[in-house]
């Protein structure tokens, strides 16, 4: 889905991933502090919406999802996984329910596979799934924002912002009444600075939740019967997780960022030394400087002095070893 905000003043449109909202609006450093002081609000209307309706929504979806959500109260935002057999993770979902339809979001072009996989486990559960991204888009409100939501829109809070399901047809006439627009670099950069994982960046084929820190806040250890449960226990109770994520602060004097994949080695073994793990997310934050979050083995030493490839890193645990 193409944003119409890419018409605005200044917008240069992201790639890759992104592709289909800006990426900034000319002024990156600008744009976080905007974010970081509470004002202006972030199109994220290239993500996939997806909607549940029906009597057993949330107990049909607490038997899929890994959080607890059977009695999720009614405007109570949540964030839940869905795993393979093998409890890598699939897919994230950020969700809360209206009362009528639990509403969600997720990463740009999965919600087709999302959907598939929702419609192939309906049995005889009163549910009913729908694709709603050509309807609606999200926005993200920064933490602080006193801006008021229209009226009837369907708003997800969280420590970190609001997320608004807004109609996309009202897109514009947001912007026009709730500027500045911040791009996606501007929020990543936000993103990376609280450690928060991404589907498709902190995630590999064989990922699973606890090397992400995502025990707790997506997934409940105090229920079962979902897809990847028995990994997910045997892990917590018996061992611990062959990676974990980290944040690095990258060396200020290089003009350029350690892209997705970059090796990750000691410091000590050069840049032909053993590869110890991989850049997930880089950026450039307004007070930090280049930063990045990184999967590396889970016994690399926390002290330990790294290259991103050929930039010196000094590590933040994010995930305990």
């Amino acid at each position: 889905m193409k944003s119409p905000l890419l018409f605005l003043p200044g917008a240069v449109a992201a790639e890759g991933h992104d592709e289909g909202v800006a990426a900034h609006y000319g002024d990156l450093f600008r744009e976080q502090r905007a974010l970081a002081d509470g004002t202006g609000f972030v199109d994220l209307s290239h993500r996939g919406v997806v909607t549940v309706t029906g009597d057993d929504r949330l107990s049909w979806l607490h038997l899929l999802l890994t959080q607890h959500v059977s009695e999720l109260p009614a405007g109570q935002a949540t964030e839940a996984l869905i795993l393979s057999a093998h409890g890598h993770i699939e897919h994230a979902l950020y969700l809360v329910d209206d009362g009528e339809s639990v509403w969600a979001h997720v990463e740009p072009g999965t919600q087709e596979a999302l959907i598939g996989y929702l419609e192939s486990m309906k049995f005889f559960y009163r549910v009913e799934v729908a694709d709603r991204t050509e309807e609606f888009a999200v926005v993200h409100l920064p933490a602080g924002s006193i801006a008021e939501p229209p009226k009837g829109v369907v708003v997800r809070e969280t420590p970190h912002g609001r997320d608004l399901f807004l109609p996309r047809a009202g897109l514009e006439s947001f912007a026009a009444e709730h500027g500045p627009a911040a791009g996606i670099l501007a929020y990543e950069a936000l993103r990376v600075e609280t450690h928060r994982p991404r589907v498709g960046f902190e995630t590999d084929h064989r990922t699973i939740p606890h090397e992400l820190g995502w025990i707790g806040s997506a997934v409940h250890l105090q229920k079962g019967c979902y897809r990847g449960q028995e990994t997910v226990a045997r892990v917590h109770n018996l061992g611990k997780p062959p990676r974990r994520l980290v944040f690095l602060h990258l060396d200020g004097s290089e003009v350029h960022l350690p892209g997705h994949g970059t090796p990750v080695r000691l410091a000590s073994d050069g840049e032909e030394g053993r590869q110890l793990g991989f850049i997930t997310t880089s950026a450039r934050h307004h007070e930090l400087g280049p930063i990045a979050l990184a999967l590396v083995k889970r016994n690399v030493p926390v002290d330990a002095e790294l290259l991103a490839g050929d930039t010196a890193a000094a590590q933040e645990p994010v995930v305990e070893q």
